[in-house]
């Protein structure tokens, strides 16, 4: 099963909601991705009487061969290959290449649904409280964040149009290839 979940750019929903629902392949934008390494591994799976295999992958996830090409040479490529997306061509290639049946799902922004856990609703309600003291300090242009447990502000100049990538050896990385997730590498 390929789930494809939002992340043109970065990979952080991807990585993170992989770990949490189980997937034994997470495929991120910053980590180009080798068709024959994520065969590999749910052969491997398959191999050991595992019989399901769930890859998680990033809207703007890469293959390795696509690491040089711009953006625009990207889109051409799929588009001649007949595709919008890398998850319907890993689908494609997995199908051709293995007996495993093979399915999508395109869970766009559904995945921003969902009722919110006692600890969204504390850390909106601090949130809320901290902006509203910025207010009274007649502090604007700033936007509350979460450093650590401590509930911080930046100025909007300082992080507005930049894009946070994952950065190599990130923790959570660390964390999915210690429960052997693949990686696509």
């Amino acid at each position: 099963m390929l789930v494809e979940i939002m992340g043109n750019k970065t990979g952080w929903l991807t990585l993170y909601s992989g770990i949490a629902g189980g997937a034994d392949v997470i495929l991120i934008p910053e980590i180009p991705y080798n068709i024959d390494k994520i065969i590999e591994a749910i052969e491997k799976r398959s191999d050991k009487g595992r019989g399901f295999s769930i890859i998680a992958v990033a809207e703007g996830a890469i293959e390795d061969a696509e690491v040089e090409m711009k953006k625009k040479e990207r889109a051409e490529r799929r588009s001649e290959g007949g595709y919008k997306t890398a998850t319907m061509r890993i689908h494609d290639q997995i199908t051709a290449r293995t007996s495993f049946e093979t399915r999508v799902v395109i869970s766009g922004h559904i995945v921003r649904g969902g009722s919110p856990t006692a600890y969204d609703r504390v850390l909106a309600t601090q949130f809320g409280a901290y902006a509203a003291r910025l207010i009274e300090k007649n502090i604007f242009g700033v936007t509350v964040a979460l450093s650590g447990s401590t509930v911080i502000h930046n100025k909007l100049a300082d992080i507005a149009g930049i894009t946070k990538f994952i950065p190599d050896g990130h923790q959570m990385i660390q964390v999915a290839k210690d429960m052997g997730v693949a990686l696509g590498q």
